[in-house]
């Protein structure tokens, strides 16, 4: 039982914990900034070389360990992203009265740079992860990525929370390009979608004859994808997510309009 639990519990632990740290590097004065992104790209470095060592590593700690390392690697993004330097070339609000193709071209301008970013780093996962035995660094960050897009695509066309809390200030401009609705209509197909393939993941992980590092790397991808679809969840219900990094928003400081 421990070869699902553990797994289970490690990775709701490293997405609440890395999320809220995040949070609060992010929050931190705009001085401690360029000390926050050289930390993560040093742990960047380190991932990818991780990413590399345990390709071929299929005792349940190679799972874990190219886990965590594929999770350093998101966390660089994030990092960047959050910081505000790796973004986009447009840094403005949306224009009023801009709207379908026009609005989401200005929209794709803002995450531009983020985007490229995003598919350079997995271009690196996938080279440095392909052909091995252990797909549990390259499942993870796909897993990352795809559901991450569809999160950014479902703010874009409308849903009930946007989660401007988690914004700093330097990012509030991002909010003029989300939209308020009640659901829209990729948010049902985005969760179907999800969830199928999530049942996949946990059926293949309890099938007979498994062994442990299959067991383990199954479910700490079945988790983070669960995760994601919970956190899709957090888009349409009425419930307080920002509370679970609350811990994360203390560090959160005025800053003077950019």
């Amino acid at each position: 039982m421990s070869v699902y639990l553990l797994p289970i519990a490690f990775t709701l632990f490293a997405w609440w914990f890395s999320t809220g740290v995040i949070l609060y590097l992010n929050g931190l004065p705009r001085r401690t900034h360029p000390w926050t992104m050289l930390s993560a790209t040093v742990l960047l470095g380190v991932a990818l070389f991780g990413l590399a060592a345990t390709r071929d590593d299929t005792r349940v700690s190679g799972a874990y360990l190219a886990f965590t390392c594929a999770l350093l690697v998101w966390a660089w993004q994030e990092v960047a992203f959050l910081l505000g330097y790796v973004t986009g070339p447009r840094r403005t609000p949306c224009p009023l009265g801009a709207t379908g193709w026009r609005r989401a071209g200005l929209a794709l301008q803002t995450l531009l740079h983020h985007e490229l970013a995003l598919i350079v780093l997995g271009s690196a996962v996938v080279a440095l992860t392909w052909g091995g035995a252990n797909p549990t660094g390259l499942a993870t960050f796909a897993i990352f990525w795809v559901m991450r897009l569809s999160a950014k695509l479902n703010v874009f066309l409308g849903v009930r929370n946007l989660s401007e809390d988690f914004l700093p200030a330097h990012l509030k401009y991002l909010q003029t390009y989300f939209r308020r609705a009640p659901m829209n209509a990729l948010f049902p197909l985005s969760v179907l979608a999800s969830t199928w393939f999530a049942v996949l993941l946990w059926q293949a992980a309890h099938a007979q004859g498994v062994s442990a590092f299959e067991a383990t790397a199954l479910s700490l991808a079945g988790t983070l994808l669960s995760l994601a679809i919970l956190e899709h969840w957090f888009m349409v219900l009425p419930l307080p997510s920002q509370a679970l990094w609350h811990w994360g928003l203390r560090s959160r400081t005025v800053e003077p309009p950019a």
